[in-house]
């Protein structure tokens, strides 16, 4: 069995022994991919000397965190740009816009969003998308960008069916995260409903931690509690849902 983490900071551990207990438990419960998407700048080092220490596992994205995008948004996303040439990424990530922290900043995040999304196309690459309070205004992006080249994950998906519709209708994959186990989240109701092909899974380690670790710090090796809540969902054993959701992440990342 071999289960994707389609979005993962683990990178933030920086203890070379703790990191490396952390891909132990990985590999012990299948976890044997993971995508690492940076948040600014400052991340992206961080993210590459993971992937120098475990290249076999590790698969980098790039792009500017919509938290992350302030009045200098343009002299980060300069810095930002180059190491797309000079490593090979998987997708441009995270990207997106979030009003949950900051609805002053709106009009930089959609501009930022729409650029990253540009250089997305012209790579060829897709985008990984962080939306929180915001839908209608990534829908609308999407929208108006929308052509045979976008393509990606609407990263951390906690909506209603009807918004899940209308991501799969632009040809997005929903990533399923440890929201997905929480009594009240309401997202089991949404995920039971919707047919594996277009799900993919992922921790956001070191955030929103599964049942029945949730309130400590996430780790990759959780996104078994993820596989096997959907697999409940879905009447499915897990074996299943980590074949189906593997090669939908090799679907939408070309690897």
């Amino acid at each position: 069995m071999v289960l994707t983490d389609t979005h993962t900071h683990l990178y933030y551990e920086a203890d070379a022994a703790k990191r490396d207990e952390l891909m132990q438990r990985c590999k012990q419960n299948g976890i044997g991919r993971l995508f690492l998407p940076n948040v600014d700048a400052a991340s992206v080092p961080m993210m590459f000397e993971l992937l120098q220490a475990y290249p076999d596992n590790c698969y980098p994205m790039l792009g500017l965190h919509p938290c992350s995008v302030k009045e200098d948004w343009e002299e980060e996303l300069a810095v930002i740009q180059p190491a797309i040439h000079q490593h090979k990424i998987y997708a441009i990530g995270e990207i997106g816009i979030d009003l949950y922290w900051d609805k002053t900043t709106l009009t930089q995040q959609v501009q930022a969003f729409k650029l990253q999304i540009k250089w997305a196309k012209a790579l060829d690459l897709p985008i990984v998308i962080h939306c929180r309070d915001a839908f209608d205004e990534v829908y609308q992006v999407l929208l108006d960008e929308q052509d045979e080249k976008l393509r990606g994950i609407f990263h951390c998906f906690s909506g209603t069916l009807e918004q899940a519709q209308k991501v799969i209708d632009l040809g997005f994959y929903l990533g399923i995260g440890g929201v997905v186990t929480y009594k009240n989240a309401g997202l089991d109701k949404v995920v039971e409903q919707i047919e594996l092909k277009h799900l993919v899974l992922e921790t956001d380690s070191p955030y929103l931690t599964p049942v029945p670790y949730r309130g400590k710090p996430n780790e990759s090796s959780y996104l078994i509690y993820v596989a096997q809540k959907v697999a409940d969902l879905h009447n499915k054993f897990v074996e299943e849902v980590a074949e189906i959701t593997t090669a939908n992440s090799k679907a939408v990342f070309g690897i």
